[in-house]
């Protein structure tokens, strides 16, 4: 059978052309039919039937290689010169947590990496075996014992890994202070472009000046996590993938993002399970510094348009800024 290239679930049809390789400054390129040659390069044996372009994460380019025994398998190519440093990384991480599943420790999986394929700019591309489950639907999460507990499990796990395990692996790792200084420089940058709400940033910078409120002892944090990096099957958290942000910093990173978007009394569930998994948790405020977290986001997003001069992402993350905002004072009345 020929090797063909599609977009499933609705996307367009991709217009391939052989392995040709695109260049941009520094920035690298590649079509699925290029990531497929790279994946029977990295793996021996692997007889690539069909490829599809993968979900875009970060600078990467990714694509979904079936081979001829129908096994899935997925091909990440870094397309910057840092996305590639963080992928060597991110490689050295997830072998060190393979001890940590192997003897339980994790209650779910992460990819393991099968092959590499060299880059002819520098750098590998690597080859796993694609991880079978359904990604996260946050808005269906329900209260009680099911799948919002087993995610506050799952998060809470990772938590209580040895920040060693980052650290040797030359991933960052912050103090709380360092932490807490970090975010107060994004705000002040955030506020000079002029785009976030005066009453928004007053109550940001009240939060940021609360030293209380960022007194937590560093942990182990995914540090990307969001639906896609998340797979489930019947009720439990089967796999975690996406693992290039990982760093020692502040848990509330990984809850953030579901504190803001899962139903409120899932959130109930998430966070009494997560603080049952957690032993010696003394941050009596981490889920107030959560809901902070996630509106932090939004500042970031707009720092994101206006570094990469991105006109419709400075919109939306003005137009998001100005909702929260509004609902903040509607809250408040």
């Amino acid at each position: 059978m020929p090797l063909r290239s599609t977009r499933e679930h609705g996307h367009t049809t991709a217009l391939c052309h052989g392995t040709r390789t695109l260049q941009y400054g520094e920035h690298v390129s590649r079509t699925p039919l290029a990531l497929a040659a790279l994946s029977t390069a990295a793996v021996p044996g692997l007889d690539a039937q069909s490829v599809r372009v993968g979900d875009l994460v970060g600078d990467y380019d990714v694509a979904v290689v079936t081979g001829q025994d129908d096994q899935e398998w997925v091909v990440r190519a870094p397309r910057t010169t840092v996305a590639g440093a963080a992928l060597e990384a991110e490689i050295e991480l997830l072998d060190a947590l393979r001890l940590y599943i192997d003897t339980g420790v994790l209650p779910f999986v992460v990819p393991q990496v099968a092959g590499y394929a060299l880059l002819p700019e520098g750098g590998r591309a690597v080859v796993h075996r694609r991880i079978i489950g359904s990604n996260l639907d946050v808005e269906a999460l329900e209260s009680g014992p099911g799948l919002a507990a087993d995610l506050g499990r799952a998060i809470a796990a990772i938590h209580e890994l040895p920040t060693s395990v980052v650290e040797t692996c030359g991933l960052p790792s912050y103090t709380a202070t360092e932490y807490r200084e970090r975010r107060l420089t994004e705000v002040d940058e955030a506020a000079r472009t002029g785009r976030v709400p005066s009453t928004l940033l007053r109550r940001w910078e009240t939060a940021l000046e609360d030293v209380s409120l960022w007194k937590f002892k560093p942990v182990v944090a995914h540090g990307d996590l969001a639906p896609d990096q998340l797979l489930v099957d019947r009720q439990r958290v089967v796999a975690v993938s996406g693992w290039s942000e990982a760093r020692v910093a502040d848990p509330a990173d990984d809850l953030a993002w579901l504190i803001a978007a899962a139903p409120i009394e899932a959130v109930d569930s998430i966070m009494e399970a997560y603080q049952l998994r957690r032993t010696e948790l003394s941050d009596s405020r981490l889920a107030e510094r959560a809901m902070l977290v996630g509106e932090l986001a939004l500042a970031r997003w707009l720092l994101h348009g206006v570094r990469h001069r991105l006109p419709e992402v400075v919109e939306d993350a003005t137009s998001m800024l100005e909702d929260l905002d509004e609902a903040t004072l509607e809250e408040g009345a």
